[in-house]
């Protein structure tokens, strides 16, 4: 009997209908013919600042899409087409001509300067958001943060701290197979890469591409950082972790300090002169989480309470589904998850840090590659023969999650894996190629704008949840506005000594 499969014997029914997933899914708005929006966030979506379910990113033309936690994929999914729906019906209301951008890569961006950081009102935890998102574009470029993405939450009953970060250190060990089989963005439009060095090669008109490439935003050309890249972030424990982040909170960084904190009208340009301005800075494939109080650091919430979920952060928005995930995807994603839980999770090493970190980058920009090879303790191994290894090992998993949910949802999902193992032209990476190609000529732009407008239509034209839907998302809108006016007129502080209290080392736990 193998190892996972005695250990997934040891796991109650009650235990696997206890796993919780939420989804978080960000999308620019974009205008038709593939154009940023560059207004305001909309009043008819309520406030940024407040609003439970929706809320911007980086941007202010990035909307971000909040789900609660759910027992099944099927609740989970349904609460996120609803979203979009209520999205949509405010975007209606306001003229109509705006739709979210179905691809992780944006669409044509403007110049630089012209990208619009987000604004969450006067308050002083509002003006923080924004000073916080003013520090990334000057630490990493405005183009970089307009890169979107689906985060998946996910826990289970009874699992401790030492429990998530051992599921931590194997998924980033084994995230090229999420990279392989759900990359969607091997393309993207020239703008999002003027001026720049990017190695990338031609398509079609206002096109770059790789050949081969899986997700150029999980790459070299997405969200990375060679200032982040010193960091020596261990995940063999919440303290090493929690000790880690600290020191990247709190030590001050040349380049940084170069930037200063204070334009010379006193205007700010970053909360800190520190490697990370708060937690929330650290790139990663997945994160540990706590759900924080009113004004608590996340890391101090960590170190208090300990882990509480894990949050995937390395998924594409596919553009074949209408909002941006499939349930096949994400009930693969579960399965996944719990083998990561389950399977040995040895130390890991500065060495096999590393490691990881370059057969991210080769899954990335190469991985459909015939023959491609990735790095495993030590050896180089055919990517195609560890990702169905790991494949395999799932199958009791999904056979057990079939028994307690009934139906063959998560067998289905694993099947559907094993298949693009064998016909990697049928993964949505080749996909998103070869339809491009064919009816858009190779153009990047024309092709997700059409699937932008597709998905917008799809969403549209399903069935109101309930005949008080639109009243219920109108007054979640307003409830948000009064509630952000609440906080603004009910603060004390000034924001500098806000900032001042709130950056604090002591708040680190």
């Amino acid at each position: 009997m193998s190892q996972i499969t005695t250990r997934l014997q040891g796991l109650t029914a009650e235990r696997l209908r206890g796993i919780r997933r939420g989804i978080e899914k960000e999308s620019l708005r974009a205008l038709p013919g593939g154009a940023l929006a560059q207004t305001p966030h909309p009043l008819t979506l309520g406030s940024a600042l407040t609003h439970p379910r929706v809320t911007t990113d980086f941007s202010e033309s990035q909307v971000e899409l909040i789900t609660s936690a759910h027992a099944t994929v099927a609740a989970c999914l349904a609460e996120l087409g609803e979203i979009h729906q209520s999205v949509y019906h405010a975007l209606q209301a306001d003229g109509g001509q705006e739709r979210l951008w179905v691809s992780s890569m944006p669409c044509c961006l403007p110049d630089e300067d012209q990208i619009p950081i987000g604004q969450y009102g006067h308050s002083n935890v509002g003006r923080a958001k924004t000073v916080y998102r003013t520090g990334l574009s000057h630490r990493y470029g405005r183009r970089m943060q307009t890169i979107s993405g689906i985060h998946y939450n996910w826990s289970i009953p009874g699992a401790t701290s030492d429990d998530y970060f051992g599921l931590i250190r194997n998924f980033r060990r084994q995230s090229f197979v999420l990279l392989w089989l759900f990359g969607a963005s091997p393309a993207v439009c020239k703008t999002f890469v003027a001026g720049l060095p990017h190695g990338l090669e031609p398509l079609g008109p206002g096109t770059l591409h790789l050949p081969h490439a899986t997700s150029l935003r999980m790459g070299r050309l997405g969200y990375q950082s060679d200032a982040q890249s010193r960091l020596a972030v261990s995940y063999n424990g919440l303290a090493g972790y929690g000790g880690s982040l600290q020191a990247a909170l709190t030590a001050p960084y040349p380049a940084y300090e170069q930037i200063g904190l204070r334009d010379e009208d006193g205007h700010w340009k970053q909360l800190s002169t520190h490697l990370l301005q708060i937690e929330n800075e650290f790139y990663g494939t997945i994160r540990p989480k706590r759900t924080i109080r009113s004004g608590e650091r996340p890391l101090h919430a960590l170190r208090e309470r300990g882990v509480e979920y894990v949050e995937v952060r390395c998924m594409d928005l596919d553009p074949f589904e209408s909002i941006g995930i499939g349930a096949t995807t994400a009930h693969f994603l579960d399965v996944f998850l719990l083998h990561c839980l389950l399977l040995d999770s040895p130390p890991d090493s500065p060495e096999e840090i590393a490691a990881l970190g370059r057969n991210q980058h080769l899954t990335a920009a190469r991985g459909r590659e015939p023959g491609l090879k990735l790095e495993r303790q030590g050896r180089e191994v055919l990517l195609v023969d560890w990702a169905a290894e790991i494949v395999d090992q799932c199958g009791p998993i999904a056979r057990m999650l079939d028994e307690v949910h009934g139906g063959t949802a998560h067998a289905d999902a694993l099947a559907a894996a094993q298949r693009a193992l064998t016909i990697p032209a049928t993964l949505p990476s080749a996909r998103v190629i070869e339809v491009m190609q064919r009816e858009f000529a190779g153009e990047f732009a024309p092709f997700i704008d059409a699937r932008s407008e597709q998905a917008r239509e799809q969403i549209m034209a399903r069935p109101l949840p309930d005949a008080e839907a639109p009243a219920r998302w109108a007054a979640d809108a307003a409830e948000s506005l009064v509630e952000q006016r609440r906080i603004e007129e009910s603060q004390t502080q000034t924001f500098e000594e806000f900032l001042a209290d709130y950056l604090s080392p002591a708040r680190l736990g």
